[in-house]
């Protein structure tokens, strides 16, 4: 087998038993691998209403047949569940070394299942693999975690993936990290790692990738590297903060202005002026490069910390009224170590901070901090609390924004900036960027930018609705084909195991794409069939929603854009990919209807609930899950 290790590590932590078994061919034909695969299996090896912290949620690590071979950024590594924080699909994926290292072990998904009575490791050394006691482990920040495990097994080389106190104390938004830096964070993988009592997975591998055709892979990775070269990538996406700043688009105070004032000194570049950037560094097989490894040398957040990405300042910056440098730096290494979402974190304290100053929240609810907008030292301190669920704060923010509101009550999930999916939103106002509701709104995991994208030139735009786009925003027949488009290509770019940040050179490139495919696996694919998986992959996950309760009305937008209009002034330029005004500073419901119902006919969903047809999945090869959801009566 060419690209695939051709086999899944199976283990059972309740029983203690470790298997290997082939990967199934057809597995691989109808989903390639990665979240492709991950979302199948989650859907064999799951039962609808399955608690998502259960030892019967299964725990799904994947990596695509193009990781692991000299194509640059294909160091992805995919995690599937279902997710404690919205009770629906999850997937979510992380850089670093970790997936290399997996396929150099030998193999290309893990399936942890159970739950270990006691901490534990699992220590995968190419064919020897254990279940060793991680006891001593337990309470551990993911640095510490990291250190004492490779000096426990005696290799400074092993690839970690471990959680720190937030998820074993199953905060709702726990991440996993690997190299300790790298996050698998949305919507609580890290939750469901700890309630199965694993603090962590170390591998090593010395085995290699078998590939078909090497002449010609060396050929397509030269001319990707070359274009590669051009990427503007100096300070990863955290250049977009000044820009959006600037642009009255950044989100801050919760969501209730576009700008902070000082947003210049949380972006990239002020941290190279500035003297706190160090160097960057890369993930396996990166030629770009785009961690930025910040250093506060000295005073109250003295320290070192990787990033933030352009997520990470805004959540933990302006979105939470801050913008000093020192500050954001030591909050992003606080998450990092502790194992806990940037965003959600972030937004979550700025709904808390909201609150405060609305009088929602008194000092006797935030364990005596003055949790004002702006105070960063309260913010670091919630963080904590947040991670150790410390205190009345702690546990009640460690539940994620839409049950703190819930439980508070007093009209605060007014400001909860999430949809009714349950998870946090990433930065952007869907108020001052309208292209965006679509796709926030339908996303299976909820309002983030992962799961699609909508940053095409005039020229793209052109190319993927078939007429030039003259007015802004986008009619909704054109939001609606460029979203599915994105939507198939993320698809099958999360598949092989691709970085988002090769952009046109590969991961928005399906012809590039199904070349490199071809290349490595010998198996020739046209990159219309390509997308087809995408397609097939993108539905699938739907289905697994509609399967645990979906109906349409969870495909919305938070209160806040729906219903408050924006108080500020966005100065934008009116192209394309620049953020468009919506209609009357809200986002219409009307509006996101129609566009919601043109996406709908173009991936063949019913409009009254937003579940798929029998006859789409049947055309897309899905006839299985066609009768699975036929005889609980959800098709």
């Amino acid at each position: 087998m060419y690209g695939w290790c051709g086999r899944i590590l199976y283990v059972d932590l309740s029983r203690r038993k470790i298997s290997k078994k082939p990967l199934p061919k057809d597995l691989i034909s109808r989903f390639i691998g990665g979240r492709g695969v991950n979302a199948k299996l989650l859907w064999d090896l799951s039962k609808p209403g399955t608690d998502p912290l259960s030892p019967e949620n299964p725990l799904i690590v994947g990596t695509g047949p193009l990781t692991g071979t000299i194509v640059p950024l294909t160091g992805r590594t995919t995690v599937t569940t279902k997710s404690p924080a919205t009770g629906l699909y999850l997937k979510s994926s992380m850089g670093g070394h970790f997936a290399g290292e997996l396929k150099f072990a030998g193999y290309d998904h893990i399936i942890i299942l159970g739950k270990s009575e006691k901490p534990v490791t699992l220590w995968i050394n190419d064919e020897n693999v254990e279940i060793l006691d991680a006891s001593h482990l337990w309470g551990k920040d993911v640095r510490e975690t990291t250190r004492i495990l490779k000096k426990d097994l005696g290799d400074r080389d092993i690839r970690i993936a471990a959680i720190g106190p937030a998820g074993e104390n199953m905060v709702k938004f726990a991440s996993i990290m690997n190299s300790i830096y790298n996050a698998c964070a949305r919507a609580g993988t890290g939750a469901v790692m700890g309630s199965k009592n694993l603090k962590a997975i170390a591998v090593r591998g010395t085995g290699s990738i078998k590939v078909k055709n090497p002449d010609k892979l060396w050929s397509l990775v030269f001319e990707i590297a070359e274009k590669l070269k051009s990427r503007p990538f100096t300070y990863g996406t955290s250049h977009l903060i000044a820009e959006f700043n600037e642009k009255h688009i950044l989100p801050s105070y919760n969501f209730t202005k576009g700008s902070i004032e000082g947003g210049y000194k949380i972006s990239g570049k002020y941290f190279a002026e500035a003297g706190y950037l160090r160097r960057k560094h890369g993930c396996f097989s990166c030629i770009i490069g785009c961690h930025l490894y910040n250093v506060v040398e000295k005073g109250p957040y003295a320290g070192y910390a990787v990033g933030p990405e352009y997520e990470t300042a805004f959540a933990l910056g302006s979105n939470t009224g801050i913008a000093d440098t020192e500050i954001l730096l030591k909050a992003n290494e606080l998450c990092n170590i502790y194992g806990l979402d940037t965003i959600s974190t972030g937004v979550t304290i700025a709904w808390a901070m909201e609150s405060y100053e609305r009088g929602v929240l008194t000092k006797e609810d935030t364990n005596g901090l003055d949790l004002k907008f702006g105070n960063g030292e309260a913010m670091i301190k919630a963080i904590r609390m947040i991670a150790f669920r410390e205190g009345k704060l702690g546990n009640l923010l460690a539940e994620g924004v839409k049950r703190a509101s819930k439980k508070v009550g007093k009209d605060s999930y007014k400001w909860a900036i999430c949809n009714s999916k349950g998870l946090e939103n990433s930065g952007v106002d869907t108020r001052t960027w309208s292209s965006r509701a679509l796709t926030y709104s339908v996303n299976s995991r909820g309002p983030d930018h992962l799961f699609h994208e909508i940053w095409p030139t005039p020229e793209l735009a052109k190319e993927i609705t078939g007429v030039e786009i003259t007015t802004l925003p986008p009619p909704p027949w054109a939001d609606a084909k460029i979203a599915k488009w994105y939507g198939d290509h993320f698809a099958v770019t999360d598949a092989l195991g691709i970085c988002k940040f090769s952009g046109e050179t590969m991961y928005t490139n399906a012809k590039a794409m199904s070349e490199l495919y071809s290349a490595v696996t010998g198996v020739e694919i046209s990159p219309e069939d390509l997308l087809l998986i995408g397609t097939r992959i993108y539905n699938l996950e739907r289905c697994y929603n509609v399967r645990e309760g979906f109906t349409r009305e969870l495909d919305d937008l938070p209160w806040r854009f729906m219903h408050e209009s924006i108080s500020w002034k966005v100065k934008s330029a009116n192209t394309l990919p620049y953020p468009i005004v919506a209609k009357g500073g809200v986002n219409s419901p009307e509006d996101l209807k129609k566009a919601q119902d043109e996406f709908y006919k173009l991936q063949g969903w019913r409009l009254d609930n937003g579940w798929p047809r029998r006859e789409t999945l049947v055309k897309l090869g899905l006839e299985d899950i066609a009768e699975d959801l036929e005889k609980i009566g959800k098709l």
